[in-house]
Parts: C-alpha cells; structure tokens; sequence
C-alpha cells in the first residue's frame, strides 16, 4: 500500500497485521480519488474510520490542508502516527483514539470539514448510522463531500434508511468489482436545520 500521487508520491505504508482492518484496494483509491481530484487542494479533511490513515494521507499528499484521523482502535492510530511521520505532514495532522459516535457526539463548536472519509468495516452498519449521526452535527461545511465507502450489496443507503434523503444529495456513484463508492453532500435542510438551532 502507498501514496499514488502528490507530494508523498511513492511512499509505502504501514498496514495492521491481521483482518481487524481492510484497506481500501488500490484500484478503488485511484477510482476515488479521480472523483474528488479537484476538490482536495487547499480543504480540512476528516477520515473517521481511519485504520491506516491512508485516504486522508492520500488527501494532504495531493494538496489537503488538513486531515483529522479517528479510530476507536489505539492499534489503528499507531499504525496512522507511524505513517504520518514517514510522509512527514505531521503539521498538517491530527490523531484522536475514539469511537465514531463518541466523537460525532462531542463535535459540537469544532471547526467543519470540507471531505469526510466514511470507510467503516463492511456490513458493520456503521456506514448509515455515521450519516445519521454527521446529520445531528455541525461538522460539514457547506459543499463538504462525504465519500462513502461500502460493498455493492450495502450500497442503497437511502432505500435502506429514507431519512437520510432528507439531509444528503448524491453527487456521484460507481462500482469497483465487490467495492461501491457514492459521493455525497449535505443538502440545504442540513443548513437550515443547524441554522435553526443556532436561534434558539
């Protein structure tokens, strides 16, 4: 596993031994980073369910300014610090030890997120309820892209759960063999919602 392109270009990383983990394929990163390449430079990144940290590194590596990685696993965090000290973007990163929904539960007055990577374990549900959850948050500016990761047979995330239709827009979708990566973006009753709460 490696950085394809960008500053970092080249650089092998650090994976968890075992299946606690599944790293995103090669060819589904190329795939996903070909949808959102002229959306990286300059943006604050969140990968949620980091693991090795290697989308959100894949970001900075190609212009992110920032990247905030999460994982409930102190294992998976190591594995990120190590990897972000070999790409040297140390200044650029932050690493939290937390469960996701301890963290969507505790963001409320941080600074938003322009990407938010969304790769939990597949099949784990994890998936639709961290959408759920983001929606309950002021993390997502407006724009922000959420790129959601799943298997083909998980993928019809709004038919799955209706409500998320009412906060998300689908950008964007595709099938990489067993992998489905959809984009997404917050729709205009997530503003209207917060800017709600925000009076009261």
């Amino acid at each position: 596993m490696r950085i394809i392109t960008g500053t970092a270009k080249g650089t092998k990383l650090f994976t968890l031994e075992g299946d606690a983990t599944r790293p995103t394929s090669e060819r589904a990163k190329e795939a996903l980073f070909s949808m959102i390449q002229f959306e990286i430079e300059g943006r604050r990144v969140l990968d949620l369910f980091a693991g090795s940290g290697q989308l959100g590194l894949e970001a900075i590596s190609r212009g992110a300014a920032y990247c905030m990685f999460t994982d409930a696993s102190a294992d998976a965090i190591g594995i990120v610090r190590k990897n972000i000290e070999k790409t040297r973007f140390t200044e650029q990163t932050k690493t939290l030890i937390t469960d996701y929904r301890s963290f969507l539960r505790k963001s409320a007055g941080r600074e938003g997120f322009d990407i938010i990577f969304l790769d939990p374990p597949y099949a784990s549900g994890a998936l639709i309820d961290a959408l759920l959850r983001l929606s309950r948050t002021n993390l997502m500016k407006r724009g922000c892209l959420l790129v959601c990761e799943s298997e083909n047979e998980d993928a019809r995330i709004f038919e799955k759960e209706p409500k998320l239709a009412e906060m998300y827009t689908s950008v964007r979708q595709n099938g990489y063999g067993r992998v489905h990566i959809e984009l997404l973006t917050p729709s205009e009753n997530y503003f209207v919602k917060n800017e709600a709460e925000d009076e009261t």
